[in-house]
């Protein structure tokens, strides 16, 4: 008895992926055409969550205009914060205490610690690790969040930088808690991987999935966990060093294959280095005043500035342009997850529909600073 093979002729269609549930990773829609359950092509649509901050950063004071920039990586939004000031204050020229600078270290790194526990749990729920995972992640970014909270009275927009320093000092709890915390962090990190680095679902589902390579990205401009996975060595921490990181010792992890199982990997990786970068800061930093003597109306010269930093999802830079006035003339964002974003039509084709959710969710995006 022998086989017949049957050749089905279909044709593409399209199928709507979203508007996703502002819960998941935003309000994005991805236009999908399909062969079947092979992804031929998307077409991301952007736009559902606008809300013009850019354009409303031009009426508010330099000052007022930290509030906003929680709200665009609301994940993150201390390294919002940071990337803001140090541009108005490379504009004015203001030098910003030590202890401050210190100050502002732990808390970048305690955010990228944030984000990478929300970007590998969500992660492992899109793989298909219904919720386990994630509430794990989650339970150690609210004790990251406990201590955001008592340096600023909140626990999702912070407002605690400021234009030449930052808003108060630590209380005298603070470094207590916060060493206790970097044990926790540490024993969870290496149990976390330990459960899931070689777990063969996990595997299965991300390993050789979503490959972007070095040159595309590249050619993208990706940058971030994204970017280092593909085998990148960059990071503005140590090839453009701001603050006071050159300070520091630590190392940049990067992937070989440039797949959803490298960006994942990655991301644990940086965790540990994160938590190292914060044990060095809390051994240094040294006493006195953490803000600089600036005025409560700040009105910078003249002229145009661009400042960036490693965001804990990439490049996130700020270009502004000021008249002299008391608000900024032109104000722009360098959003790091829209440009992350720019690479998913090649990462998805070819792959079946339950890939491309896979593959999506290992880019780590967060649309309020790709709608801005």
């Amino acid at each position: 008895m022998t086989t017949r093979e049957i050749t089905l002729k279909t044709e593409p269609f399209v199928l709507n992926v979203g508007p996703l549930h502002p819960s998941t990773h935003g309000v994005y829609r991805m236009r999908t055409t399909l062969d079947g359950e092979v992804v031929l092509d998307i077409e991301p649509v952007f736009g559902y969550l606008h809300r013009g901050i850019e354009k409303l950063m031009e009426e508010r004071t330099f000052t007022g205009i930290i509030p906003l920039t929680d709200r665009l990586d609301y994940i993150s939004p201390m390294s919002n914060n940071l990337a803001y000031c140090l541009a108005v204050e490379k504009l004015c020229g203001i030098k910003v205490p030590e202890r401050a600078e210190y100050l502002r270290v732990i808390m970048a790194e305690l955010q990228r610690l944030a984000n990478h526990c929300i970007a590998v749990g969500s992660f492992l729920n899109d793989a298909g690790a219904y919720f386990t995972p994630f509430m794990y992640t989650f339970r150690e970014r609210e004790k990251i969040v406990d201590l955001f909270e008592m340096v600023s009275g909140q626990r999702m927009t912070y407002n605690y930088m400021r234009i030449g320093g930052v808003s108060q000092d630590i209380p005298e709890e603070f470094l207590p808690a916060l060493a206790k915390l970097l044990d926790q962090l540490e024993r969870f990190v290496d149990e976390y991987d330990f459960l899931l680095k070689e777990n063969e679902i996990l595997i299965a589902r991300a390993k050789g999935v979503g490959i972007l390579p070095k040159e595309v990205a590249i050619n993208c401009g990706i940058s971030g966990p994204v970017a280092r996975a593909s085998g990148i060595r960059r990071d503005l921490r140590r090839d453009d060093p701001y603050s006071i990181y050159d300070r520091f010792e630590f190392d940049i992890p990067v992937g070989e294959n440039g797949d959803s199982y490298d960006r994942y990997r990655v991301r644990v990786a940086e965790m540990r280095q994160s938590l190292r970068i914060i044990r060095q800061a809390m051994k240094d930093i040294p006493a006195g005043p953490v803000k600089a003597e600036v005025p409560q109306v700040v009105r910078p010269p003249a002229g145009e500035v661009y400042a960036h930093i490693e965001a804990p999802k990439g490049e996130l830079g700020f270009y502004i342009v000021s008249d002299g006035s008391i608000a900024p003339y032109r104000c722009h964002v360098r959003p790091t997850s829209l440009i992350n974003l720019t690479a998913l039509r090649q990462m998805v084709r070819g792959w079946k529909v339950a890939d491309l959710i896979v593959i999506f969710g290992s880019i780590d995006i967060t649309m309020g600073e790709v709608d801005r």
